[in-house]
């Protein structure tokens, strides 16, 4: 079985500025078709609004109703 990355990063929803920390992992073995991307927790007033296998496609939805990617495809990866 694959190791998993974790790692953490700061949630600010464009639309209300909630804003709070997200705990995500994904498989870091590098012959993997995909990463296997999965929120472990989520900050309060977020949610899951559609899962992926992708951090790009992995839709957040705020407690205001803002809808919007986990990582932007122009965002820089840590």
């Amino acid at each position: 079985m694959a190791a998993r990355d974790r790692f953490s990063k700061k949630l600010t929803c464009p639309q209300c500025g909630n804003t709070g920390f997200a705990e995500a992992s994904e498989d870091d073995h590098p012959s993997r078709k995909h990463p296997a991307f999965r929120i472990d927790q989520l900050p309060k007033g977020f949610f899951e609004q559609k899962s992926s296998n992708f951090q790009e496609t992995y839709i957040i939805r705020c407690e205001c109703s803002r809808k919007f990617p986990f990582r932007a495809l122009t965002e820089k990866t840590a």
